[in-house]
């Protein structure tokens, strides 16, 4: 068990990235810990629930920053009751420093999973939930490269089990993923 980062780390990337998966080991190795899954904020809504598309309104966007508030919020309530709290969603493009700012707590550290397109075709492809519809690897990973902030620590973990990714999370985290 590691008790050394308290605080709340965001594990973002793509769908198929590996975040589920990562979130819940990373906060398996803490003493105290939660892991937070924003997706279950979105799967809350029962009816007229807006499911982001490539080519999203006004409806959609503010249901995704209601997804993000609320994560946030829950992290930030888990925080303050003492825990070492892991919070893991889609959070990619400008709205990554809009998510950031809805966290009240520091320390606050971002993990952004970045495997390459094809390794992320594969996991896709390998899991029975499917994420893909209306967007592709292509156009969601373009969205992560070419419009996401580069905050917090990048990480290629194409070559990476899950736990060398968790192991290379903590190894790096607090040199290259604490926002200050």
């Amino acid at each position: 068990m590691t008790t050394a980062f308290p605080g709340i780390i965001l594990v973002t990337g793509i769908m198929a990235s590996g975040k589920s998966t990562i979130a819940q080991l990373l906060s398996e190795r803490f003493e105290k810990s939660v892991h937070v899954r924003g997706d279950l904020f979105r799967r809350m809504i029962v009816n007229n629930r807006k499911e982001m598309q490539p080519d999203a309104g006004n409806d959609e966007l503010e249901q995704l920053r209601l997804r993000y508030r609320l994560a946030a919020h829950t992290a930030d309530a888990y925080y303050e009751a003492g825990f070492i709290v892991v919070v893991q969603d889609v959070v990619v493009g400008p709205m990554l420093n809009e998510f950031v700012s809805f966290i009240r707590n520091r320390p606050l550290y971002v993990v952004v999973l970045c495997p390459n397109a094809s390794v992320v075709e594969q996991r896709e492809a390998a899991r029975a939930k499917k994420g893909y519809g209306a967007w592709t690897v292509e156009m969601l990973n373009g969205l992560l490269q070419n419009e996401t902030p580069r905050i917090g620590m990048w990480l290629d973990s194409s070559e990476l089990t899950p736990e060398e990714t968790v192991d290379e999370i903590l190894a790096r985290l607090q040199d290259e993923a604490l926002l200050t």
